[in-house]
């Protein structure tokens, strides 16, 4: 038997056992309009046992929550194109820029406040001020891999979910009371909601113009996923450059991913692809990511979760208020 088949047969049954889970969270979700990485997580968790003692799935799970991660980040970049920063404005834009840094920089001074480590600010600080659980998922793959990195990764998406979700219902009828044109209501739900999918569903709510312009703005913040993890990933160099005398770890290179990332999103901003392509790929996306982040689920110890306490929550919570009070600041008196 070759190695590739050997390789096969180890990985299959974990792959298999995350990909019918994920499914299953696709189907829940459709069918209950619920966040399908919710569904993920939680279908993920039930079934954690399977990870356990030196299970036959355990190989197929860490390929899954890996290699099938990143091949779902790279396949975002075909959402993106350059030339949407052109059609929202310089002005809207840099306000977007400042606002998820300022979340990003918040995120790891609550952390270092709260006695957490600062990657895990920069986690869900990223995952807030992007775009929710697919940034978290890309931003983790990046971070140094300590002893908590896949709680972390966990307690983050757990988080940012259910605050995204709480923001679908909540943030239209914010704007319906501060009597937001159709083109405020969309810069305001496009800029602060996390996940793309409550953004389209929280803008179409409110009218096909709102929604339009929400998605729009939403775009531009995933666009900006690419300089974030840059600039983490330059750091996180920095970081191992400096104290290679303690841990003696190699630098980290530059992840195939990102480059991955990379190239989908320049070659969607300079060629127009078709439309069943984007679209393809847009759906592959995010079957991958629900898949790996049930196998993240699978992976998970339910008393480490507990450990932490309400601390990540409190994070994700002021964070994402923030966010939302700088978008309103911005509509109102600039």
């Amino acid at each position: 038997m070759t190695g590739l088949a050997v390789t096969c047969k180890r990985i299959w049954p974990g792959l298999g056992i995350a990909t019918i889970t994920g499914m299953a969270a696709l189907f829940l979700s459709e069918h209950y309009q619920a966040p399908a990485m919710l569904f993920a997580l939680l279908l993920g968790m039930a079934i954690s046992f399977l990870y356990q003692n030196n299970s036959p799935c355990a190989c197929g799970i860490d390929f899954t929550a890996s290699t099938l991660l990143r091949a779902g980040v790279v396949l975002l970049g075909l959402r993106i194109a350059l030339g949407d920063l052109a059609i929202l404005g310089w002005q809207t834009a840099l306000m977007l820029a400042a606002a998820i840094l300022t979340t990003i920089v918040l995120g790891i001074i609550m952390a270092k406040l709260f006695g957490m480590q600062k990657r895990f600010g920069a986690l869900t600080g990223g995952s807030v001020a992007i775009c929710g659980a697919s940034a978290a998922l890309a931003i983790s793959t990046i971070l140094p891999k300590g002893n908590n990195h896949e709680r972390d990764t966990l307690l983050t998406v757990i988080g940012v979910t259910a605050m995204s979700t709480i923001a679908m219902v909540i943030y239209p009828i914010v704007a319906g009371q501060l009597k937001m044109t159709d083109t405020e209501a969309g810069i305001f739900l496009g800029g602060t909601i996390h996940d793309v999918a409550q953004v389209v569903g929280a803008g179409y709510s409110v009218s096909e113009s709102a929604g339009d312009m929400a998605t729009l703005t939403k775009l531009v913040r995933v666009a900006m996923l690419m300089p974030v993890v840059l600039i983490m990933m330059a750091g996180v160099r920095r970081f191992y450059r400096a104290n290679a005398h303690i841990d003696g770890g190699d630098v980290p290179k530059m992840p195939v991913f990102l480059i991955g990332f990379i190239a989908l999103m320049l070659l969607n901003s300079c060629i127009q692809l078709p439309q069943f392509v984007i679209d393809t790929g847009t759906q592959i996306s995010r079957f991958f990511l629900v898949v790996a982040i049930t196998a993240i689920g699978m992976k998970s110890n339910l008393g480490k979760l507990a450990e932490v306490g309400m601390v990540p929550i409190v994070m994700i919570v002021f964070e994402t208020l923030w966010i939302a009070l700088l978008i309103l600041g911005y509509l109102y008196f600039i």
